[in-house]
């Protein structure tokens, strides 16, 4: 099953402090992963191409790395997810930056199963949260989409009962 997911968030922000944000992934001071209330993201070596890591069950390697604009992560792990996902940071206006999350690739096996019942609801909830916290990050009042009932049980189910609770700081 082909899979193609996006997430834009227009932010009101230049483009080199978009970039930052980016450049701050799987850091001590990580200031867009939300990794308070998800499984943080890490590597072998920090972000440089090559490095391997990833969050929770998913695994893959730094495939791109443009500092200040992009990172792309090609999956080696579940099996079969077979693509990436990446950030991107594009400047619409001297002070207004758009940053895209993709997740493109083709599922096979359990995967095709596994991708819209359990994993597609948590990654879309997990990457509106990392817009939430560049907003915040960059002291802007955060856009918060609150988790569905499915996103919680489902948080509830991989996490045996210890899942940590959605962090509401403004409205949506």
């Amino acid at each position: 099953m082909k899979v193609n997911n996006c997430h834009e968030r227009k932010i009101q922000a230049t483009i080199s402090e978009v970039g930052e944000l980016i450049d701050s992934l799987a850091s001590v001071e990580d200031k867009l992963w939300p990794f308070e209330i998800w499984p943080r993201m890490k590597f072998d070596r920090g972000l440089t191409v090559d490095a391997v890591g990833g969050h929770g069950p998913i695994r893959y390697f730094v495939a791109q790395y443009c500092p200040g604009q992009s990172v792309r992560f090609c999956f080696t792990g579940p099996q079969g997810f077979n693509g990436y996902h990446e950030f991107v940071a594009i400047e619409l206006s001297a002070k207004l930056s758009l940053l895209r999350h993709n997740l493109k690739m083709e599922t096979t096996g359990l995967a095709v199963l596994s991708w819209p019942l359990v994993f597609r609801p948590l990654h879309d909830a997990l990457i509106e949260d990392a817009f939430a916290k560049a907003q915040t990050s960059l002291g802007l009042p955060p856009e918060i989409y609150r988790w569905s009932l499915r996103v919680k049980l489902l948080r509830q189910l991989v996490a045996k009962g210890k899942s940590r609770p959605q962090i509401i700081t403004g409205s949506s």
